[in-house]
C-alpha cells in the first residue's frame, strides 16, 4: 500500500510491497526521491507493525478492550485502521473528537478524557452523543451537569507509586480516594450517572504492588458508588504498556491476578485500557536531512577555533526539531541516537556530536550527545521508533510543516494477519491499497544505512 500525504489528507493510499522488497527499500526509495527534490523530512510507517501489535494484544490481553489515545499519533490512517480492528478511542480535545467522528467512529466507542474541559468540548460531546467523560473534581462535575446532563462519568482516581516525583504528577491526574465519596454524592445530587473508574499508572512503572493498590482503590470506589445506587460497570486501567511483547507480558503478570480478585468476569465489569505508544511507536521511522554543521572543540561551548590538538565535536542541524516531529522530547528523558543513511567503514572514526533542529533556539536540541562519523550537509539520519507523540493533533508545527507520511505493509504481513483470524470490523473507506512490485523500487539509488 503506498500512501503519501499529510495527516490532513482526505484520502490515502498504502503501498503493499510484494516479493523481496523490504521496509528499508521503501525508505531508500523515498530518500532518493527527496534528495533529487526538496530534501524534506518524512515518515515511513509500516502498518504491519500496528497489525501485529493488535495480534499480540489479543493473545495476551484479550479480556481487556483497547481504547487508543489519539494524542499518541493522530494519523487518520492509524485511527481508521484501529477502528476497523475494533478499538475504541480516547480523545482529549474537540479537535480529536472531530477527527475521530469524521472517520466514522461510533460515539459509544469514544471517551472524552480531558480533566479540564472547555465548555465547547462538553457541548460537542453532548450534541454528538459522546456520553463517556472522565472527571476528577467537583467543578468539572457541575460544568458537565449544566452542559451534558446525560453524560456517563468515569471518576479518575490518583495512583500512589512510592516515587515522590511520579506521585506529584499522578496526584495532579485524579482525585484522592477519600474525595471519591464526596464526588459520588455530588454527582447524585446533580443527577449525573457515574459508570466507572479510571486510573493511570505512570510510565515505566509496572510494579505489581502499584497495580494492586490501584485496583483495590478502584474496587472501593465501585463499592461506594453502588451503595449510592450507581450502576458501575467500566474500569479503565490506563496506559503504560510499553511497545514490546515482553513489556506487555510483564504488564499482564502485574495486573491480571489482582483483576481476577477484585473484578472477576462474574462482576460483569468491562475492563478497558489505553495502549498508545504500544501500537504506533515502532511502526514509524522519521528521516531527516542535515542542513548545516558546526565544528567546535569538545571543551568549548561556542564556535571558537579548533586547533590541531583538539578533538573536534560536531553540531549538526536538521530540517526537523523539537518544534516539529521531535516535540515528544519534552516527554522523554532523551531521544536515542539515529542511524546514518550511508555506507560507513569500520575504520572510520566516530566523533562526539549533538543534533539540533532548524529554529536557532537553544531549546531545540534533539540529541544532546551521540557518537557519529563525520557527516556532510545533505546526509540523512533515520530515527526509528518515532511513531508516538510525534504526530499528535497538538503538534508544535503548523500543518503545512508536517512531514509527509508514506504508508506501507508487506504482502506477507497482510496475508499472515488475515490468516491469524484478525477481522476488520468496518470497511476502511479512505484507504486504498496499491500493490508495488520489487522492480518499481530503484536499485542502487542510495547507499545502505550504517
Amino acid at each position: 500500500m503506498k500512501m503519501k500525504g499529510t495527516v490532513s489528507d482526505a484520502c490515502h493510499s498504502v503501498k503493499v510491497v510484494e516479493g523481496s522488497a523490504a521496509f528499508q527499500d521503501v525508505i531508500d526509495n523515498h530518500i532518493y526521491e527527496q534528495t533529487l527534490t526538496q530534501k524534506s523530512a518524512f515518515f515511513v510507517a509500516d502498518l504491519g507493525v500496528v497489525l501485529w501489535q493488535h495480534v499480540r494484544w489479543r493473545t495476551h490481553m484479550d479480556w481487556i478492550r483497547p481504547f487508543y489515545p489519539v494524542k499518541s499519533n493522530s494519523s487518520p490512517v492509524i485511527i481508521e485502521l484501529l477502528a476497523a480492528l475494533g478499538t475504541g478511542f480516547i480523545c482529549a480535545s474537540k479537535r480529536e473528537l472531530e477527527l475521530v467522528r469524521g472517520l466514522g467512529v461510533s460515539s459509544k466507542d469514544i471517551i472524552l478524557s480531558s480533566l479540564c474541559k472547555q465548555l465547547s468540548q462538553i457541548k460537542y460531546a453532548a450534541k454528538n452523543g459522546i456520553d463517556l467523560l472522565v472527571c476528577d473534581n467537583e467543578v468539572e462535575l457541575r460544568k458537565i451537569a449544566r452542559s451534558h446532563p446525560g453524560a456517563k462519568l468515569l471518576l479518575q482516581v490518583a495512583v500512589m507509586t512510592g516515587c515522590q516525583e511520579e506521585e506529584e504528577t499522578a496526584m495532579s491526574l485524579g482525585c484522592s480516594l477519600k474525595d471519591c465519596r464526596h464526588l459520588l454524592e455530588c454527582a447524585k445530587e446533580l443527577s449525573l450517572q457515574v459508570s466507572g473508574v479510571k486510573f493511570q499508572i505512570p510510565r515505566h512503572c509496572q510494579d505489581p504492588e502499584v497495580y494492586t493498590h490501584a485496583v483495590s482503590d478502584a474496587r472501593c470506589v465501585f463499592d461506594m458508588g453502588e451503595e449510592l445506587g450507581f450502576q458501575m460497570h467500566i474500569l479503565d486501567i490506563g496506559g503504560g504498556f510499553g511497545d514490546t511483547e515482553d513489556m506487555l507480558q510483564k504488564a499482564k503478570r502485574a495486573v491480571k491476578p489482582i483483576l481476577d480478585v477484585y473484578f472477576p468476569p462474574s462482576t460483569g465489569v468491562s475492563v478497558i485500557a489505553e495502549p498508545g505508544a504500544y501500537y504506533v511507536s515502532a511502526a514509524f521511522t522519521l528521516a531527516v536531512n542535515i542542513i548545516t554543521k558546526k565544528m567546535v572543540a569538545r571543551d568549548c561551548s561556542n564556535d571558537s577555533q579548533v586547533s590541531a590538538d583538539d578533538e573536534p565535536e560536531f553540531q549538526y542541524y536538521m530540517n526537523d526539531g523539537v518544534y516539529g516531529s521531535f516535540a515528544y522530547k519534552l516527554l522523554e528523558d532523551s531521544i536515542p541516537a539515529p542511524s546514518v543513511h550511508k555506507v560507513v567503514s569500520a575504520e572510520e572514526p566516530l566523533f562526539s556530536s549533538s543534533l539540533w533542529g532548524p529554529s536557532s533556539d537553544g531549546l531545540d536540541r534533539v540529541v544532546e550527545h551521540c557518537l557519529l562519523p563525520e557527516l556532510s550537509v545533505g546526509d540523512w539520519l533515520l530515527f526509528s521508533n518515532a511513531g508516538a507523540n510525534s504526530l499528535g493533533t497538538l503538534s508544535c508545527h503548523g500543518e503545512e510543516h508536517i512531514p509527509h507520511i508514506y504508508y506501507t505493509i508487506s504482502a506477507g504481513d497482510w496475508y499472515e494477519i488475515q490468516n491469524s483470524g484478525i477481522i476488520l470490523d468496518t470497511t476502511m473507506k479512505s484507504i486504498s491499497l496499491v500493490h508495488c512490485l520489487p522492480s518499481t523500487l530503484p536499485k542502487d539509488s542510495v547507499s545502505s544505512p550504517a
